[in-house]
């Protein structure tokens, strides 16, 4: 009867052992993803499309909140394109002027979380992280954003990149 004590002690243990584990195995699961008619969103091609800047607040991570707010931004109807910068603390949004403001965008942003804040909301011709287009033949007291593409030239522009377009 003791060595059965002691045979059922050390299986016991050695169960234990191997029955827990620390690190347990990730589960895949795989999912039939099939876009339908309503998840597809339509652009307008004849629509203004303009693209505003904004600081966010309140921010903590990448994947929770920057994440979250980009994907409320860019389902919005509307909207075309919308980036959330964790590390830069910026959302850039390119929009249809008809369908969505930049008040709209401010209340979705708070809809996303109230610790959310937007700051310095501007609109803007290209985002502060496109890379230029201004080619080096522009004179040093022109307007760089009139250069980058002449015919976005106002029609009164005098500056000297915009009068031979």
């Amino acid at each position: 009867m003791k060595n059965f004590t002691q045979l059922f002690s050390v299986l016991f243990v050695f169960a234990s052992i191997l029955g827990c584990k620390n690190e347990a195995e990730p589960q895949l699961k795989t999912v039939d993803v099939t876009a339908s008619n309503q998840d597809v969103k339509t652009l307008d091609p004849n629509a203004h499309y303009a693209k505003a800047e904004f600081g966010i607040d309140g921010m903590t991570c990448a994947v929770g909140c920057a994440k979250t707010i980009e994907k409320k931004l860019a389902k919005m109807e509307g909207v075309k394109s919308a980036k959330v910068d964790f590390e830069k603390k910026l959302a850039m949004v390119e929009y249809n002027e008809d369908k969505v403001t930049p008040s709209n965008l401010e209340e979705a942003v708070k809809m996303a979380g109230d610790a959310y804040t937007v700051e310095n909301m501007q609109t803007v011709d290209h985002f502060s992280t496109e890379k230029s287009t201004v080619t080096g033949d522009c004179p040093p007291d022109c307007d760089k954003s009139c250069c980058a593409d002449k015919k976005d030239c106002p029609k009164d522009c005098q500056m000297p990149c915009c009068k031979d377009k």
